[in-house]
């Protein structure tokens, strides 16, 4: 009988792309060890980012192609990730208990950014990562709405701020701190000031992943705020409509100015779903989003819908994620969430080095 070799296995798992880092496990250094005895064949992967929802579904396709390989008898494969601590821009102040901080911007308002942000950060979480949202709108801050989130926040000590809990998220905005009835009048010295206060000053606890919602547009206090927050990576948001992907491009050379790399593109409002039949109509163009990602050689992380769903659950209260987790947008989200993060890590880089490869003889 045909004995399967380490390098056959290799070349089969490495005939399989992973559709969230867009490579395939082998060549991203996920192979963390491979283990032969005789037709039997234990495989161990891990990644540099959260994948919860679709474990069994890569173990699957994993196993099914290295069973394929000739001479083995049956394949075990395991799955699991290891989220480290990310490079960010020279000078910026780390967080000891932040490991990434993911900035979610747009160039203009009215694209949905934060709602994305929401979503995104409870997609990360349903991921399996611990996740905490900093609403830096200091203007419009909307998230203690769309997380469903009422009080101020204590302080023990007088200094520091606990963050507010909403859907297991931890949660720092501004919104917390003032009458939401009251316009904020302050000059932009004044918003860093307070989004320091705010990110410094919260007692984070452990968090994989924190994501902020950036005030919109591109001009002194976004590039204030994007060169003294210690950003991991950025997020940016648009729609297909030419006017809005026109700022879209100045958000996302803002970020290239302050060395903070660009993890991908969401378009959002990609098509109109009709509530009542269902129709799909792209009212605000098509293409552009892809285009645009193309032009700056970063990645179309996902494209989500203008239904009144995601309006009506995000002013509710529960964002789609939580709403309806089992929803064609729910999944987009997730994937987006799983896409930009894989790139955050280096297209999953495996943190242990070379993989650990034994092979047994009967």
């Amino acid at each position: 009988m045909t004995m399967p070799t380490r390098e056959a296995i290799e070349e089969a798992i490495s005939g399989w792309v992973d559709p969230d880092l867009d490579r395939d496990f082998v060549s991203a250094g996920c192979l963390a060890e491979l283990e032969l005895n005789g037709g039997q064949v234990r495989v161990r992967v891990r990644t540099g980012y959260p994948l919860a929802s679709v474990l069994e579904e890569r173990a699957r396709e994993l196993r099914e192609r290295i069973e394929a390989v000739d001479g083995v008898e049956r394949a075990e494969v395991a799955i699991d990730w290891s989220i480290e601590t990310g490079a960010v821009q020279e000078g910026a102040q780390r967080l000891d208990a932040v490991k990434n901080i993911i900035a979610v911007a747009s160039g203009k308002g009215g694209v949905g950014k934060s709602t994305v942000a929401a979503n995104l950060a409870l997609a990360l979480q349903a991921e399996g990562a611990s996740v905490g949202v900093l609403d830096a709108d200091i203007y419009g801050p909307s998230q203690p709405r769309m997380l469903g989130i009422e009080g101020r926040p204590s302080s023990a000590d007088g200094q520091t701020l606990e963050p507010l809990q909403g859907h297991g998220l931890q949660v720092m905005s501004i919104g917390f701190l003032v009458d939401p009835e009251n316009p904020m009048i302050w000059r932009g010295p004044m918003v860093t000031q307070a989004l320091e206060k705010m990110l410094y000053n919260t007692r984070w606890r452990e968090l994989d992943y924190l994501v902020v919602d950036l005030p919109p547009g591109t001009g002194d206090i976004q590039l204030t705020l994007a060169q003294k927050v210690p950003l991991a990576g950025s997020i940016v948001v648009t729609t297909p409509q030419d006017i809005a992907l026109i700022d879209a491009r100045k958000g996302l050379k803002m970020f290239e100015k302050v060395a903070v790399p660009t993890l991908g593109l969401v378009e959002n409002m990609s098509v109109h779903v009709c509530s009542n039949c269902g129709h799909v109509e792209p009212i605000f163009g098509e293409g552009g989003g892809a285009a645009m990602a193309e032009d700056f050689g970063v990645r179309l992380l996902g494209q989500l819908p203008l239904t009144l769903a995601i309006r009506e659950q995000s002013d509710g209260g529960k964002p789609t994620v939580i709403a309806q987790p089992d929803s064609e947008a729910a999944n987009t989200f997730r994937q987006i969430a799983r896409r930009a993060t894989a790139r955050l890590a280096g297209a999953g880089a495996l943190p242990t080095g070379f993989p650990k490869i034994r092979i047994v003889d009967d």
